[in-house]
């Protein structure tokens, strides 16, 4: 049996994972709405569920991984007319950016990958059964809407009452509804849109909505009830609690057994997002830093936790992969290739039991350093072995140490440390401290202590530093 627990969202506990087929996962992902390109906040949910796709996999468990894209949207067809080209052409570019940001980034593709508009008809009788069981209804403005107040249970993924929402409405201009709360599952076409997002119905032609999309594609590939479903945190409400009122409202029974949301990247202690003007893409990112090095700075903070963005953050990243790499260099230079993962030695263990504590990936990065540790005094190549099997489960240090080292990404620590690169990290700290990130602030102060330099946080919050 899996020693593995997971955070379910519906549950707001951390519960262990029994899957609905022993020995097999099926999980689905809310994946990218395609008319941009990605930003670091949206590599961030990627990074997660390949961190959970990854373990599963190191577990034991063979793994269906579906991860959509929305190819039809309000902001896609405005993009796509604003340019001049079909939704088809302007899909597919970005979804070959996509790809390209995910394949360097060391994102695993997932097992599936549905395109909404290959599921319409799927959408279509997902609507007529809840049309029959009076949980969808046709509005006089064409739209087929979602009966909110029809549903028991609503609002139980997001903790939100149906009085809460309601105290909180805004005067609806859409009055085609009977609900305020009520939400659209078929969109009526309108004479401006192009003809491609304009499909026939029995309620006439429209596209679907949103919400109804990922409902019809995680059931037509995974089966009305699966193990996993996951996304960003902000679609907890309202896509996630809408997601489950079609489906349970339709097949009468759970859609998903355990949900999983990765939490927000932040800039100035503010989410990241295109609407707020303060995202990073992936690509402008990959321009100054290294992919390794990213995927690096994701991994350790935790999923759950908020992730503050800086190049301060970064470049401790930075520094902390170099470190890892010349602890390598030099030993066995094909350390760990074709060489099983030992589960049985003590650092395995710790590693393995961080990552059953819900993906905890700040400790299980903790123990690569502690190998790191040893290896610098050991020079034994069955530890150098054991780091880069261990890492290579996070997708990390699968590179020649050299590769790394000698393509200037990252700042030579086998001296101990210059003064440039320990006032560096020192920084970083000092910015983790002010964004009250304590985690990583601690994190810092150890990896630094752990190479003889000692911190001396003084009281007008500066800080000393010496060689132990």
């Amino acid at each position: 049996m899996s020693n593995l627990k997971i955070y379910n969202t519906l549950a707001r506990d951390k519960q262990t994972f029994v899957p609905m087929e022993a020995g097999k996962v099926r999980m689905y992902v809310c994946g990218m709405t395609i008319y941009d390109y990605c930003h670091i906040g949206h590599g961030r949910m990627m990074m997660a569920f390949d961190v959970v796709y990854r373990w599963l996999k190191a577990s034991g468990y063979e793994v269906t991984y579906a991860r959509n894209i929305t190819d039809i949207d309000d902001k896609i067809i405005k993009r796509a007319v604003e340019n001049g080209e079909t939704i088809g052409q302007l899909t597919s570019r970005f979804t070959k950016y996509m790809d390209e940001d995910t394949a360097a980034l060391g994102i695993q593709p997932p097992t599936l990958v549905p395109r909404a508009t290959e599921y319409v008809p799927q959408m279509l009788a997902l609507i007529e059964k809840l049309e029959a069981k009076d949980l969808a209804y046709q509005g006089e403005d064409g739209d087929v809407n979602y009966a909110v107040r029809n549903f028991e249970g609503y609002g139980k993924l997001s903790g939100k009452s149906l009085d809460d929402l309601r105290a909180g409405e805004r005067v609806d201009v859409n009055t085609g509804k009977r609900d305020p709360l009520d939400f659209v599952l078929w969109k009526a076409s309108k004479e401006s849109e192009p003809e491609e997002v304009k499909w026939d119905s029995k309620w006439g032609k429209g596209r679907p909505g949103w919400h109804i999309e990922c409902s019809a594609m995680c059931s037509a590939l995974l089966g009305e009830q699966f193990d996993i479903h996951g996304g960003g945190a902000d679609l907890q409400f309202p896509h996630h609690e809408n997601e489950i009122a079609q489906s349970e409202g339709a097949h009468g029974h759970a859609l998903a057994n355990y949900w999983i949301h990765n939490g927000f990247v932040r800039v100035d202690n503010e989410k990241m997002s295109k609407s707020l003007g303060n995202f990073f893409t992936i690509r402008d990112v990959l321009k100054k830093y290294d992919a390794e090095v990213v995927r690096f700075f994701i991994l350790r903070a935790h999923y759950r936790s908020p992730l503050n963005y800086s190049d301060a953050h970064l470049d401790d990243a930075k520094g902390a992969l170099t470190r890892l790499y010349t602890a390598l260099d030099g030993v066995q230079a094909d350390a760990g290739d074709g060489q099983p993962l030992d589960w049985t030695e003590a650092n395995a263990k710790r590693f393995a039991e961080a990552m059953d504590d819900d993906f905890n990936t700040p400790m299980a990065v903790s123990v690569l350093f502690d190998l790191a540790t040893e290896l610098n005094k050991s020079k034994s190549p069955a530890v150098a072995r054991q780091l880069k099997a261990l890492a290579a489960v996070l997708g990390l240090l699968e590179r020649a140490p050299q590769a790394f080292l000698q393509a200037g990404v990252g700042i030579d620590m086998t001296s101990g440390g210059d003064t440039a690169a320990i006032e560096q990290r020192i920084a970083a700290r000092a910015a983790a401290k002010k964004a009250r990130d304590f985690a990583l602030s601690d994190q810092i102060r150890a990896e630094l202590l752990a190479e003889g330099i000692v911190l001396e946080d003084k009281p007008d919050g500066s800080t000393n530093w010496r060689r132990a």
